[in-house]
């Protein structure tokens, strides 16, 4: 992932936000810089182009005077006249250097404008007070000083066109925003809904917002019922099934009572034993305990109830308890899978419960062999016994119980992840639940 990726924002909302703003922010940018460009300098040199010609107006008669007193007679009424304070001589308040303040847009096109009209220009000074423009110039004369309004170089208050720019600009995005967050919310409704499907919780959703996201929803609602409907129609299928199953199954346990012990009896027997057994977990794994409805559980009170049943070791409980969504009989059993799993093949069983933000983790550990890393997603596959030495009549299972254990993962919208237990040196096998 690169970094301008990272960088991205990965929800809806941000995304949209930043597709919203981006052209916004980019529009102004080039709005405010074509801005400048026209009004703060050609509106501005225009305008100091003016103030020039007036200035070298009146220089043209002090140069044409004979002496001082001439040129301050002839030339003071005529600068009154127009709007410029003449000083003959230069005072000592008069600029020597050019000054502009910190901030000034159009400072530096003034000063080019005048320097440019008036070759006889010295300084001038744009940070007088009451906007006040001080200038200096040399003359046959001597220095003469000149005092000029901002106001008539530059336009009188230019930042408010930028401040109503920028809170139109604001006030249209906030507008855009909240009809952009109503078009949002059913798509954000549906992955939510989608979500919880997903982990075995049915929420209510009605399909809103545009006419796609409408389709959208009404097709997830539509795929919603068809699985529930093949689900309910599965479980009462099995349901026969289990009963047409298990009818000729205690038959042949009854004639088999009533028949002379002997070794093919006891093996006939113990076969018996075995198909109910098999029967039991096969039905109990495609039904998944799908019917059972999700409702909040106290997992520390759940597991600790299997451990003490179990009679193994609940190691410790990390996080904060919380309840959690889930259908509790499910996990039971899955649990139950693994602590009999766990069981079968050590001698050291311990339970470990995890809450973390987004997930409850329901870990158990062994000191058995384990399961080597390259078949552990083969051990997770249904009727797989990897050690094919173990006799089923022995209590080695049928190679459901990681099966079942899965599938409930997965309908919780988790997953099982097998490895090997550090403080036990066995299998390690977490069961994690989406919270």
């Amino acid at each position: 992932m690169s970094v301008f990726q990272r960088l991205l924002p990965r929800g809806l909302y941000g995304r949209a936000a930043l597709i919203l703003i981006v052209p916004i922010v980019a529009l102004q940018l080039l709005f405010s810089t074509e801005f400048i460009q026209r009004f703060y300098e050609d509106v501005t040199g225009q305008m100091t182009q003016g103030v020039a010609i007036d200035l070298a107006f009146l220089l043209d008669q002090i140069e044409s005077s004979r002496d001082i007193a001439e040129a301050r007679a002839r030339v003071v009424p005529l600068a009154d006249a127009l709007e410029i304070t003449l000083t003959v001589p230069a005072g000592p308040d008069a600029p020597v250097e050019d000054r502009l303040p910190m901030i000034d847009l159009s400072g530096s096109t003034i000063i080019s404008t005048l320097r440019e009209r008036l070759p006889g220009l010295v300084a001038v000074d744009l940070t007088g007070e009451n906007r006040q423009v001080a200038l200096r110039f040399d003359t046959p004369l001597g220095p003469v000083g000149a005092e000029v309004s901002r106001r008539r170089m530059s336009a009188t208050n230019p930042h408010q066109l930028i401040v109503v720019m920028v809170f139109a600009s604001v006030l249209l995005t906030i507008i855009a925003y909240v009809f952009l967050r109503r078009q949002l919310r059913p798509i954000t409704k549906l992955a939510q809904a989608a979500e919880e499907f997903g982990k075995g919780r049915m929420v209510e959703y009605r399909p809103r917002g545009a006419q796609e996201v409408r389709a959208a929803g009404r097709a997830f609602l539509d795929m919603r019922n068809r699985i529930e409907r093949q689900i309910e129609q599965r479980t009462l299928m099995l349901s026969g099934v289990s009963h047409d199953l298990r009818t000729p199954l205690t038959r042949m346990r009854l004639a088999l009572s009533l028949m002379p012990e002997d070794p093919e009896v006891a093996a006939l027997q113990a076969d018996v034993v075995q198909m109910e057994r098999m029967v039991d977990e096969f039905l109990a794994f495609v039904r998944g305990d799908a019917m059972e409805g999700s409702q909040a559980t106290d997992a520390v009170a759940l597991v600790r109830e299997i451990a003490d049943k179990a009679d193994v070791t609940l190691a410790g409980i990390e996080g904060t308890p919380q309840q959690v969504e889930m259908r509790p009989q499910a996990v039971v059993r899955a649990v139950e899978n693994l602590v009999s799993n766990a069981q079968r093949y050590g001698k050291r069983v311990e339970l470990r419960l995890t809450f973390l933000e987004r997930s409850l983790r329901i870990s158990v550990e062994d000191d058995g062999p384990g399961i080597p890393a390259d078949r552990r997603d083969e051990a997770m596959r249904p009727f797989t016994r990897l050690d094919a030495s173990r006799d089923p009549n022995r209590r080695a299972g049928v190679g459901l119980g990681l099966s079942i254990a899965s599938d409930i993962a997965i309908s919780h919208g988790g997953t099982l992840r097998l490895s090997q237990s550090a403080a036990l040196g066995g299998l390690k096998a977490e069961l994690v639940i989406a919270r």
